[in-house]
């Protein structure tokens, strides 16, 4: 499931204008497949970061993923077309990106509990004096 959708995208930038960034052959209409990948790759990045606190894919979107992918998204959407992005939609990726960074390190709440922190199945634990390597055991090698 995406962290947001192509409406959620159209609420932020008119119609006209993603038609300009997706169409590439001058069909006159959004190219929702463009879109989608714009998307896929925004909610990447955000697995990217989330992922060290949450689990991943989000089953619920909190609000503010949902957000963030919007803005990564219409930013990924210029990065690919022949258009500036507007200071805006630059200074809007940049704080998703710090947004992001906060909520890697736990500084920013989405209003989920994190995973609780892995554990290894390889993990050892010792305990006892009980020693493995002794000069006996070791006196054949």
């Amino acid at each position: 499931m995406p962290y947001c959708t192509l409406d959620d995208i159209k609420k932020h930038i008119p119609e006209d204008v993603l038609v300009e960034l997706t169409d590439d052959e001058s069909l006159g209409s959004i190219n929702t497949t463009r879109v989608d990948q714009a998307i896929a790759d925004a909610d990447s990045e955000i697995d990217a970061y989330c992922g060290v606190r949450y689990a991943i894919p989000f089953q619920t979107v909190p609000e503010i993923i949902r957000k963030i992918s919007v803005d990564i998204a219409i930013y990924n959407l210029f990065s690919r077309s022949r258009l500036e992005p507007p200071e805006l939609r630059k200074d809007r990726y940049h704080q998703a990106i710090d947004t992001l960074k906060g909520i890697a390190k736990g500084t920013v709440s989405i209003g989920i509990d994190p995973r609780p922190p892995a554990h290894s199945e390889n993990t050892i634990s010792i305990s006892g004096n009980d020693k493995l390597f002794t000069r006996e055991k070791l006196e054949d090698y």
